[in-house]
């Protein structure tokens, strides 16, 4: 298995911060509006060089959906800012509604998702978001795997026309997509290619795929780990070509195994592929206050359990 050449270490949410300040410097129709969390969300560069472009809503956030859908109709493209559990959870009607119901074009970007907000706590460790936003009609779901992809996710999805769920999180995590990768929604990359398991993940569980998939190469493991950085629209096609080679499938994600990234996978497969699939996600419970890392080794998504997921995948296709 190839090595990855580690660029650095940084949250995704500053990929987003200087994601949306450059888009704030190119693109004179793009603004940006945040519920009281301009620092958590990297907002700060943006608001400072286009204070007639930024508007603080104060904790208010089903009145900020509803500014940015109307903000749309002038032609405007509005980039919401808080956490993911208000991003979603909170105001759920007014995205449906306001939002995907009328084909807005209003990227909804949510910080702090999953288990890896860490000490805040279960009220604030959304694990049901991407299941919750992908189930919408016309909406698009992106789930960026480093800081760079988030800093490419933040801008390509500026030209997509259309509401867009962009999800990223709090803490440092290693940088290895490359700072000039081309980010195209809907696409899958293939990091790795290998002949006896896929991994396919998404989010912070990239990384941990990675580490996954160099310890199962020490055990003669060949694996073909694709990053699946957008949920909705899904790349098919990797998938099937992908499983179709391998035999078996392990998905992994931060995120409830009910109606994330392994159920879409399992959908596409059952149509066309069924194949031995095994989940590393979070197993229907809420979280609690501890480390990022803590937190992931506890409810069953670090690199362990993927490895322990794809021997189970391998001896389900061997049955």
């Amino acid at each position: 298995m190839k090595d990855f050449e580690v660029l650095g270490h940084k949250d995704t949410r500053s990929g987003f911060g200087e994601g949306l300040a450059e888009l704030g410097r190119t693109n004179e129709n793009v603004v940006a509006l945040c519920a009281d969390l301009i620092g958590s969300l990297k907002m700060d560069t943006f608001q400072k060089e286009n204070p007639d472009r930024f508007f603080q809503v104060g904790i208010a956030e089903a009145n900020m959906m509803g500014l940015a859908a109307g903000m749309t109709i002038g032609g405007k493209i509005p980039y919401t800012g808080t956490f993911a559990n208000f991003s979603t959870g909170r105001v759920y009607d007014q995205i449906r509604q306001s939002i995907a119901y009328s084909q807005k074009n209003v990227k909804i970007c949510a910080s702090h998702a999953g288990l890896t907000l860490g000490e805040d706590g279960a009220t604030h460790q959304i694990l049901e978001d991407i299941g919750m936003m992908k189930m919408l009609p016309n909406m698009t779901v992106v789930v960026p795997a480093d800081f760079n992809q988030t800093k490419q996710a933040t801008k390509a999805i500026a030209d997509h026309f259309g509401p867009v769920y962009l999800r990223f999180g709090r803490p440092v995590m290693p940088i290895f997509v490359k700072d000039d990768a081309e980010f195209i929604i809907g696409k899958a990359d293939v990091l790795t290619e290998g002949t006896d398991v896929t991994i396919i993940a998404c989010g912070h569980l990239v990384w941990k795929s990675i580490e996954a998939a160099k310890e199962l190469s020490a055990q003669g493991i060949s694996v073909e780990l694709i990053n699946m950085h957008t949920i909705k629209p899904l790349d098919e096609g990797a998938i099937l070509k992908s499983v179709g080679k391998t035999g078996c499938v392990v998905t992994a994600e931060e995120h409830m195994k009910h109606g994330g990234l392994g159920d879409s996978v399992a959908q596409v497969l059952a149509q066309h592929l069924p194949s031995p699939q095994e989940y590393v996600a979070v197993n229907d419970t809420f979280g609690e206050s501890g480390t990022p890392m803590e937190l992931m080794t506890k409810y069953g998504i670090d690199t362990a359990n993927i490895v322990e997921a794809v021997h189970k995948a391998i001896a389900r296709k061997k049955a």
